[in-house]
């Protein structure tokens, strides 16, 4: 399997993410369960590039860090979800799962950092 070269422009990342998201939803068999958490997930999912628009096209400071707090919050969400949606036992599912889980908790982070850079930029 070819290594996926990492994406840094932050926008086209979370556009990625949401697509692969969507998907791999789309992939997953709709019963009762797992169409609440598919909902959940998706809306998640399409928040997190959303509010990372929102936050570069931000009013000022506070916006800007509410927005990237929102997509920490939106990232990490995901991860929840994400762990509840039922596969079946479907190892490609599973690997695909995992590979997703690991991209949200990486968008995690950055969003972490962004918000503390931007914090302690508005303390000083």
């Amino acid at each position: 399997m070819e290594e996926q070269k990492k994406i840094y422009d932050l926008e086209e990342r979370t556009e990625k993410f949401s697509l692969r998201v969507r998907n791999f939803c789309f992939k997953l068999k709709k019963d009762t369960i797992n169409i609440e958490y598919i909902r959940q997930l998706v809306r998640a999912a399409g928040s997190v590039p959303a509010n990372h628009i929102e936050a570069n096209e931000s009013l000022g400071d506070q916006d800007k860090k509410m927005h990237i707090k929102i997509c920490r919050k939106e990232s990490k969400e995901c991860k929840l979800w994400l762990k509840h949606v039922l596969t079946y036992g479907n190892d490609e599912y599973e690997i695909e799962r995992s590979a997703i889980i690991q991209e949200a908790t990486e968008s995690e982070n950055i969003f972490g950092s962004i918000y503390r850079k931007l914090d302690n930029n508005t303390k000083n």
